[in-house]
């Protein structure tokens, strides 16, 4: 590998350090009794965040109290971020491109074998319950999501990577970025590539794709009659007037109309800075979702919407002029009705 090569190499592999002194993953809840949220942070060695209050409320309906003795895992997780370093260290030294193959090949079973464990813990967590617990639903069972939003009674369950595992992630970026780029610089035949090398490419290509598509954060399907507006706790039921909030940690908030999106922005709920996208479900086709700086809005006194936002959103300008012709509507946009609600 060049110099410029194993230098990155070094410096992403140093990097993991910071692991050890930032939380590698998060599990957030939200209802509507703590509109807030608690977190819980998973971290190389122990748990933090407001784990008493998860524990206090877990206990109601059988679920073992969390702590880090519960997890062994604790034990040598920094002993095996402390090889991965040390690892990527030699191969930084040695310059050797199979090195850093080996090394892409351990990250993608060490994060599987990650990713498994965390599954099997979830797993039996949620599903052995105290046959005694005050709150039983027969065949309802209580797993936390690997990855992403899982509803849980009144609670939206997320889980995602924090600081230390999009560090870990990024890591594992640049090593493939720069076992590719040199792989290439030093194929003679870049179309008529070996066997070998030709599959080894697409394995590594195709297992990272997957695990930063798996990881990618947007709108979320409703569930009708069974999500809760996160602002009026109204139960969700008409497809066309849904709107929803994703946050920058990736947190979904689903509304069952505008109004409700409005309200929960304006009075504080979640912070301006803390939003990466508004999203409207188009009228036309309710499968598909329209980020709000793209949607064009219709709003009329006959659309009737479940608390009065009367809104509806369109993908196609021609579509929503039809439609407010049709019904009498104006259209606006985003930034426009959120003006108006926050001068109100």
């Amino acid at each position: 590998m060049s110099l410029t090569s194993r230098l990155i190499v070094a410096v992403a592999s140093l990097s993991l350090i910071a692991t050890f002194f930032l939380p590698v993953w998060f599990i957030f809840l939200l209802a509507p009794q703590y509109p807030e949220g608690l977190t819980m942070n998973i971290w190389l060695n122990k748990i933090t965040g407001q784990v008493d209050i998860i524990n206090g409320l877990n206990h109601y309906i059988g679920m073992k109290h969390i702590s880090a003795d519960m997890f062994p895992e604790f034990n040598f997780l920094v002993y095996i971020v402390g090889f991965f370093i040390l690892f990527g260290l030699v191969v930084a030294a040695s310059g050797k491109r199979k090195l850093l193959f080996a090394y892409l090949l351990l990250t993608v079973a060490g994060g599987a074998a990650a990713l498994y464990d965390f599954y099997q813990w979830g797993y039996n967590y949620g599903h052995h319950l105290d046959p005694k617990a005050a709150i039983q639903v027969p065949g309802l069972y209580y797993q936390p999501p690997l990855i992403g939003h899982k509803r849980l009674l009144n609670f939206d369950a997320y889980s995602y990577p924090d600081i230390g595992g999009w560090i870990v992630i990024g890591v594992g970026v640049v090593f493939f970025l720069v076992w590719f780029f040199e792989w290439y610089k030093h194929s003679k035949k870049r179309f008529a590539l070996p066997t070998i090398r030709r599959k080894q490419m697409h394995a590594v290509a195709a297992i990272f794709i997957f695990l930063f598509a798996s990881c990618s954060i947007g709108p979320q399907k409703v569930n009708f009659g069974t999500d809760v507006c996160a602002d009026c706790n109204m139960a969700i039921i008409e497809p066309q007037y849904v709107t929803e909030i994703v946050s920058k940690k990736g947190k979904v908030f689903k509304f069952d109309d505008a109004h409700c999106m409005m309200h929960f922005i304006v009075n504080g709920k979640i912070q301006t800075k803390d939003i990466a996208k508004t999203i409207f479900v188009d009228f036309s086709n309710q499968e598909q979702f329209i980020d709000s700086p793209t949607a064009i809005l219709i709003t009329s006194s006959e659309l009737k919407s479940p608390m009065n936002g009367n809104t509806i959103a369109f993908a196609d300008r021609k579509a929503a002029e039809k439609k407010a012709a049709e019904i009498g509507g104006e259209i606006k946009s985003w930034n426009a009705l959120l003006e108006t609600a926050i001068k109100k």
